[in-house]
């Protein structure tokens, strides 16, 4: 991928003008759609990539290589970036006074990978109140209880996150806010 990606900013660079990223990831189109897995279509992916790249004027700043690099795991993962899914994110962010973009991975599209993977039955994430009933144990039997006050529930105090499995399996994670 990355002999793909250095291949791409060569061929643009050779073009009149200054390149915008929208160049780099028009041209690395027949890469995208090798990379996606069938869950998306790569002129869906193009697509939103272009939007996250003209809604985000700090992305437009970033390296194509790095821009590109985090599009494509993206592409790989077959998650969708910066939309209201919140599956993917592609952030910029300054590294030693150069603009760079770095992918990073939303629970979302965690909870898509584990449905995806046909291992997963059950998963889920929470928000528990103050006033709501809850508890839960670790140790060789872990237990996890949870009932949702019906009114005023009060500020929130921590989350939580189970999974089960198709073999009959199961887990879960508490944080608490501080934790979060």
């Amino acid at each position: 991928m990355a002999g793909t990606i250095q291949e791409a900013t060569k061929q643009i660079a050779t073009k009149k003008g200054a390149p915008k990223l929208q160049d780099y990831v028009k041209s690395m189109e027949k890469e995208i759609a090798k990379a996606l897995p069938s869950v998306i279509t790569p002129e869906r992916f193009t697509r939103i990539t272009l939007s996250a790249l003209s809604s985000n004027p700090d992305l437009q700043q970033c390296t194509p290589q790095s821009f590109l690099g985090a599009m494509m795991t993206a592409a790989q993962l077959g998650v969708e970036p910066n939309t209201p899914l919140g599956q993917a994110y592609l952030l910029p962010y300054r590294n030693k006074g150069v603009m760079e973009a770095s992918f990073q991975l939303g629970y979302r599209g965690l909870m898509d990978l584990a449905y995806r993977s046909g291992e997963i039955s059950v998963i889920q994430a929470h928000t528990v109140y103050a006033n709501d009933e809850f508890s839960y144990e670790f140790g060789l039997d872990p237990k996890l209880n949870h009932v949702p006050a019906i009114k005023d529930r009060g500020e929130p105090i921590a989350f939580y996150a189970v999974f089960k499995t198709k073999d009959g399996g199961y887990g879960f994670e508490v944080m608490s806010i501080e934790d979060v």
